[in-house]
């Protein structure tokens, strides 16, 4: 079996429901007051990140519970401050490791899964006593063993909004610079300030900017007196590259960690990013945060409320016509949805982020920078 394999974690899990699996339906019940709470995914970054209005609904709801957020193994250290009280635990459904001390925790009195419903195996191997999630899964047998399946709202909603409907009750205040402690790190980076960070990466070409805009946006913002930065991850150094051919401004790009990007987002004076996981950090650090949408959905990987109050702007062309994708994590039939997930086999150019111009770019920038005033 390859290092990267399902197979063992999935045997895993099968032995633990033959041995817990009878006797959770004698513990199945909910409890109004749960001590041990899981929040069970494997997203992305950005998805991840935008779990916040879960956490602090979770918290708002059961102060005195212990809430743990089962995530990413590259994602866990951003959690090291405890937002919310939250204690994030590694999990990697291709690492055996990660289940066995999943398994070792307290058995969990409630188990929230976010997105992907066949984690409710997994959940109810662990002994969950309740495990919630939405409804919609697909096939049908992802939902065999959740006890409470919510409906998706019937009305556009961001995402940090929508998760935090998993749990009863009034929605959870709106975010504040300071709810999620900033992670621990060495500042690497010190840029003469102040500074703004351009991140030209994205999981997907479609979600590219052309390098010259880019390069105009740069040229323009040290125009105006910052220290311009470039961000990209490892992979991504030709196009910072193609950005600036003459490497007339600093670039981290592949030099920085997750705790130290934060860090670099939170000093900055601006984020400019396409709908990327860095732009969803930009928002829990703090920053001003100016997001290119093409494929993605404005609405849904918006501020929502829970981040409404924050410095934001989104760039993007509504009602675009080949945005039309109604699938969201799974469910295929959520009407108000739209989305592009088309791969880049199916689209030869992103013609959703080539409608974005600069000079709509920039009047975002320009509108942002002066409301901070």
């Amino acid at each position: 079996m390859s290092q990267g394999s399902r197979v063992p974690g999935r045997l895993l899990v099968a032995l633990l429901l033959l041995i817990r699996l009878p006797g959770r339906w004698l513990r199945r019940r909910p409890l109004t007051t749960p001590s041990q709470i899981l929040v069970l995914h494997h997203l992305l970054l950005g998805d991840t990140v935008m779990l916040a209005g879960l956490l602090a609904k979770l918290r708002l709801r059961f102060p005195l519970a212990t809430v743990r957020l089962a995530t990413p193994e590259g994602t866990v250290s951003l959690y090291a401050g405890r937002p919310w009280g939250v204690e994030a635990v590694p999990f990697n459904p291709r690492k055996f490791s990660t289940i066995v001390a999943l398994w070792r925790l307290p058995r969990p009195d409630l188990v929230v899964i976010p997105a992907e419903n066949r984690y409710s195996l997994l959940a109810a191997a662990l002994g969950a006593r309740w495990v919630v999630g939405f409804e919609g899964g697909h096939p049908a047998w992802k939902n065999w063993l959740m006890d409470e399946l919510r409906a998706y709202p019937t009305t556009p909603m961001a995402w940090p909004d929508m998760a935090a409907l998993l749990v009863e009750g009034p929605p959870p205040p709106a975010f504040r610079i300071g709810d999620w402690p900033p992670p621990a790190a060495a500042p690497s980076v010190a840029p003469a300030m102040p500074w703004c960070v351009l991140h030209v990466g994205a999981s997907s070409p479609l979600r590219h900017w052309a390098p010259e805009n880019w390069r105009l946006v740069a040229d323009r913002l040290a125009a105006r007196g910052l220290t311009v930065v470039w961000s990209a991850g490892a992979s991504e150094l030709e196009l910072v590259h193609r950005c600036d051919p003459e490497g007339r401004y600093v670039s981290t790009a592949g030099k920085l960690s997750l705790t130290e990007l934060w860090h670099l987002l939170a000093g900055a004076a601006l984020l400019v990013s396409p709908d990327t996981g860095v732009a969803h950090l930009g928002k829990v650090a703090g920053t001003r945060c100016v997001t290119l949408f093409g494929p993605g959905s404005a609405m849904i990987y918006g501020p929502g409320h829970f981040f409404g109050d924050l410095p934001y702007r989104a760039v993007t062309v509504a009602d675009f016509p080949c945005r039309d994708g109604r699938m969201l994590f799974e469910r295929t039939h959520v009407n108000w949805v739209r989305h592009c997930a088309r791969p880049t086999s199916e689209c030869a150019a992103p013609r959703c982020m080539e409608a974005l111009t600069v000079d709509v770019v920039l009047r975002a920038i320009s509108d942002l920078l002066q409301e901070g005033k």
